[in-house]
């Protein structure tokens, strides 16, 4: 489903707000009916372009109020085992495979600096890194291209 149309952008522009929005309710805010809101959700799931629902939980209020982005360059032979440790640590939210010097860019939570060295000393037995904290957020993350406008 490569060419969303009017209907398709309002709907998904009220689910990226409210996932959890009633039918019925999403239906009245796209004015069609909740037959045609449920039909159109289901092709939406169907062909990819709503890929779930998600629970968005703030990481500090569950005792980790460390944020950093993580750029690792691993050693040779090294590239499968950042991509295991990545999976296997609870504090890691994010890891992306990307271009440049670095291969990898991961995002990391952690109880307090302490925390947060041991869980960067672990990557550092597989390669090279360089650590950002995250101070604020400015522009939460948002799904690029639902304006209206």
């Amino acid at each position: 489903m490569k060419n969303l149309d009017a209907v398709d952008r309002a709907i998904l522009v009220e689910l990226d707000t409210d996932p959890r929005m009633p039918t019925a309710e999403l239906a009245r805010r796209v004015e069609i009916s909740v037959p045609t809101a449920r039909e159109r959700m289901r092709r939406l799931q169907e062909s990819g372009v709503i890929r779930g629902y998600r629970l968005d939980v703030d990481p500090a209020a569950l005792g980790y109020p460390v944020a950093a982005f993580v750029r690792v360059r691993p050693g040779p032979g090294q590239l499968p085992k950042i991509v295991e440790l990545a999976r296997s640590l609870t504090q890691v939210s994010e890891c992306h495979r990307i271009t440049g010097e670095d291969c990898f860019l991961i995002k990391v939570h952690a109880t307090d600096l302490n925390t947060f060295e041991e869980v960067l000393d672990r990557f550092l037995l597989h390669g090279q890194t360089t650590t950002s904290i995250i101070q604020s957020t400015p522009v939460p993350p948002r799904t690029p291209g639902l304006s209206l406008d």
